[in-house]
């Protein structure tokens, strides 16, 4: 046998091998942590103190590890500020960050813990990885020092980092994630000077993540799933929910559906700041979820999703709502605010019916029939275009059929968490100038409703039989990345503003 022979005959074994190995489902985990605070997160601590909190969220956390890797789960995903918790100043931070070096250095902590100086909690996360045999995702701060021949160095001279860590099975560093889209009061850390675009394949799919806030943006996001085609995103997150549209449960959910991914998304659990809401999302319908305003408790989920999900149908937003000509509806048009955005309202006033309402260049239609028409309990359609400018700026496009907090029209946009009112059958579409929107159905008590509803091919978002319960919510998120602000323009705004 010649050599060209024989090197072919073991690059033919090694793709037999690795077509075995790969496995077409796998069990993933998501941890709600109920985090444990600092009592006093604006007042510099010793590194020795601040590890001894760090510890005390370690131990709750592998609690839940263990618990999964028992239950057979393959990967675990923890929150966003689950290690540390939140409301640092820059200072008050840095006792916490760890230098977390490329994971290209082939790295494995819990064997090598000095390699890169001082690093204990990467080294109990790499042992708790290793031990466990389970893929672990948290999220801790990074520290790189700095000097005036960066023009972009602070003045403390040094980078601090919002960071994503992912451990394999055998406690190797194989990936890690600088957040990009800081949220305010986030000053404490840096953003990088360009989007970080991480990935990793494993024998269950290829991964990508990103963190909370970078949801609502195109990079790394929509770049991960479009140009780098992942199979699932991990997403560790400190998410303070928002009705109507932006609960944690609801918009997650809606985002894998939207993109085509699956979702694993992991919040912290602090009830007083509207913490909570994770979940196990695939592109068809929710796995698992959790959403607890009552309970101070964290919560471990796990379900099977399918490694490489089936590719979904192209959707044609503006398809079905094209062909509908917009009636005049008169002066029954009323204007309302939904986090801090005007919305333009229609009431339904049937049982059934077929509406229409238009802001700018986006027509929403809606067709319904409701089990009864209740005296106590008022719903509209709802269309906004435009940019919303508050905690970021992004523009949004969004056709949504809700419920108001009271009979009182001045209230619809109102957060409400509760109805009574069931929907036999409903289909909202809308002329979208994007193909990134994203379908949101939410329930009373804040619930979603797997299986019970679909997007067609022509852009409507249908339900497939009456819903098992009253609705809050039936939304299309659309997002125009493109017309997006400018940062700068971003930083007027709010110098305006102060």
């Amino acid at each position: 046998m010649t050599m060209s022979q024989l090197l072919d005959h073991v690059a033919i074994l090694f793709f037999c091998v690795l077509k075995a190995s790969s496995l077409h489902t796998f069990t993933a985990a998501v941890y709600e942590h109920a985090v444990i605070l600092p009592n006093a997160t604006l007042i510099p601590v010793s590194h020795e103190e601040a590890l001894l909190l760090i510890n005390q969220n370690l131990d709750l956390l592998e609690g839940a590890i263990t618990s999964a890797s028992k239950q057979g789960a393959h990967i675990i995903v923890t929150p966003e500020d689950g290690i540390y918790g939140f409301n640092f100043s820059r200072e008050s931070i840095y006792p916490y960050l760890e230098d977390i070096p490329d994971p290209q250095v082939n790295w494995i902590p819990c064997n090598n813990p000095n390699r890169f100086g001082r690093t204990p909690v990467q080294e109990r996360l790499s042992c708790l990885a290793k031990d466990n045999s389970i893929y672990i995702v948290a999220n801790i701060g990074d520290k790189k020092p700095c000097n005036a021949s960066d023009p972009h160095c602070p003045p403390d001279g040094r980078y601090q980092y919002n960071t994503d860590v992912v451990f394999d099975s055998e406690g190797k560093l194989v990936a890690r994630y600088h957040k990009q889209n800081l949220f305010l009061g986030e000053d404490e850390f840096n953003a990088p000077k360009e989007p970080e675009v991480v990935t990793f394949n494993t024998t269950f799919g290829k991964f990508g993540i990103f963190t909370c806030f970078d949801i609502l943006f195109h990079d790394p996001a929509v770049t991960l799933v479009k140009d780098f085609h992942v199979d699932t995103i991990l997403f560790p997150t400190a998410w303070m929910n928002v009705l109507p549209h932006l609960s944690a449960i609801e918009f997650h959910s809606a985002w894998a559906m939207g993109m085509g991914v699956n979702f694993l998304a992991s919040n912290l659990h602090y009830p007083s700041k509207k913490m909570t809401g994770s979940g196990i999302y695939a592109p068809d319908s929710p796995r698992a979820f959790h959403y607890d305003m009552k309970t101070e408790e964290g919560k471990l989920l796990l379900s099977q999703l399918a490694s490489h999900p089936h590719p979904t149908a192209v959707v044609n937003w503006t398809s079905y709502a094209s062909g509908i000509e917009a009636p005049s509806m008169g002066n029954q048009e009323f204007k309302g605010t939904i986090f801090f955005d005007e919305f333009t309202f229609l009431e339904l006033k049937g049982v059934a019916g077929n509406y229409t309402v238009c802001q700018k260049d986006l027509c929403c239609h809606l067709s319904y029939r409701m089990s009864e028409k209740r005296s106590d309990e008022v719903y509209v359609l709802g269309a906004f275009d435009g940019l919303h400018t508050v905690e970021g700026s992004y523009y949004l496009q969004i056709c949504t059929l809700l419920k108001c907090k009271t009979t009182d029209l001045h209230t619809c946009g109102d957060s409400v968490e509760t109805a009574s009112t069931r929907f036999e059958m409903f289909s909202l579409s809308g002329t979208f100038e994007t193909q990134y929107v994203f379908p949101e159905v939410l329930l009373s008590e804040i619930q979603l409703a797997p299986g019970e509803f679909q997007v067609s091919s022509d852009g409507r978002l249908c339900s497939q039989k009456p819903l098992s319960g009253p609705i809050l919510t039936v939304t299309l998120f659309g997002r125009l990345y493109e017309k997006d602000s400018s940062p700068n323009a971003f930083s007027d705004l709010m110098a305006q503003i102060i």
